[in-house]
């Protein structure tokens, strides 16, 4: 089964960070997850640590 995870760090209208996860079945609609941080350096820092994981069970980093 082809699924994919993806990940980014967005900053909203009211200056806190999103580490923003998305996974699902390629093709279809995923799931949405939003975390909120209050800086950018503890955001890069889970995203850092959801990518060690993700590459443990498989998952390849793709541009």
């Amino acid at each position: 089964m082809a699924r994919f995870y993806r990940m980014d760090i967005q900053l909203d209208l009211f200056g806190e960070w999103r580490l923003v996860r998305e996974w699902g079945r390629i093709g279809q609609a995923g799931q949405v997850r939003q975390a909120i941080y209050p800086s950018q350096a503890e955001a890069r820092i889970a995203l850092e640590r959801h990518c060690r994981v993700k590459e443990k069970r498989g998952y390849v980093y793709v541009t």
